[in-house]
């Protein structure tokens, strides 16, 4: 099993420290940098600021968010990106949600399954250098009746081949994931829960494809801390598991809270909700089950972190992301160490 770091948004005040957490991550061995976006900092620009510090350690989009670009400049971003760092590319995507979606970028968030399938179609074309060309339900290429002509991209991609990861956390997409893309992106996954959560619809759209799960990245984000406390290193996390299960969504539509109730926290998933909806954070927090932190993160000593990646690992996990925790860089640094020395202690390096 490989390692890999996620240094989250830029902006929110760690930057500098972000960028040595990167470099020690390329020193280290770590095999993937990811960053991510919503609405402050966008990933590609980050990417580039990393890529341009480090020297082997890739370098991914976790996640490039289909509603902000058309796929034709995704494309051209992507082999920028992979000529720029020497072929360490990797281009994650995802849907993002209705609200930053329809909010932000003012694009309808209406079949999003059926929207990513042909994205990536028009990407992984526009990369391969074909003429582009593509008529569909969401995008038609080049236009009908006017000036456009099909062009195809004029920078050469390092590689024949960028990586192409979706985020997926349900099961429809997961199963599309596993069909289309070379990797899946998970978040808040538990090792116990994770066959029927994940790997059994990925499986199921490998199988689609007419492939196996051999070669495909199974590529979870797990947030680490390193301590004696386990019970107050899983509190620091209690916020951000309410901000997910509670708040990344309306009562309908809150992809996080769905999978907290299919991992069995049903009762505790809504009243999360409706804590955090109604604007009691505290309280949404509070309620969060210490279970669900402990089983979806990395908390403890070297060895508790090295055997709950051996359960990751035997889940069908293959590249572990981590996001080291501590409110110093050197604590980041530390968790960000106790990472590669678990792996090596699990015998998985």
């Amino acid at each position: 099993m490989r390692l890999g770091i996620n240094l989250g948004y830029w902006g929110a005040g760690m930057d500098g420290d972000n960028l040595a957490v990167a470099r020690e991550a390329d020193r280290l061995g770590y095999d993937v940098c990811w960053a991510a976006e919503a609405y402050g900092s966008d990933a590609p620009t980050v990417l580039s600021w990393v890529a341009a510090q480090t020297e082997r350690i890739d370098v991914g989009s976790a996640i490039m968010q289909i509603p902000a670009r058309q796929p034709a400049m995704t494309a051209m971003t992507a082999a920028t990106l992979d000529s720029l760092s020497g072929g360490r590319f990797r281009l994650g995507l995802g849907v993002s949600g209705p609200q930053v979606s329809e909010g932000w970028y003012g694009v309808k968030f209406d079949k999003p399954l059926s929207r990513t399938r042909e994205y990536v179609e028009i990407v992984r074309k526009a990369m391969s250098r074909q003429r582009l060309t593509h008529d569909g339900e969401h995008w038609t290429l080049p236009l009908p009746g006017g000036p456009g002509k099909p062009i195809k991209l004029t920078v050469h991609p390092e590689r024949e081949h960028i990586p192409l990861y979706i985020a997926a956390i349900g099961p429809k997409n997961l199963e599309q994931t596993g069909e289309i893309a070379d990797g899946a992106l998970l978040i808040f996954p538990s090792a116990a829960h994770l066959e029927e959560t994940a790997i059994r619809p990925l499986r199921a759209g490998r199988e689609k494809a007419g492939k196996t799960m051999e070669g495909f990245d199974v590529c979870p984000t797990v947030p680490l801390a390193l301590g004696d406390d386990v019970t107050a290193l899983a509190d620091v996390f209690r916020p951000y598991t309410a901000l997910y299960v509670g708040g990344m969504g309306s009562r309908k539509q809150n992809f996080y809270n769905q999978l907290a109730r299919r991992m069995g926290y049903e009762k505790e998933a809504a009243e999360i909700q409706d804590r955090y909806l109604d604007g009691d954070k505290d309280g949404a927090a509070a309620a969060v089950p210490h279970e669900l932190i402990d089983s979806t993160t990395l908390l403890g000593s070297v060895e508790r972190i090295a055997d709950r990646m051996r359960a990751y690992a035997d889940a069908g996990v293959t590249t572990l992301t981590l996001a080291p925790a501590g409110f110093t860089l050197d604590e980041r640094l530390s968790a960000l160490r106790a990472g590669t020395e678990a792996l090596e202690h699990a015998g998985l390096a």
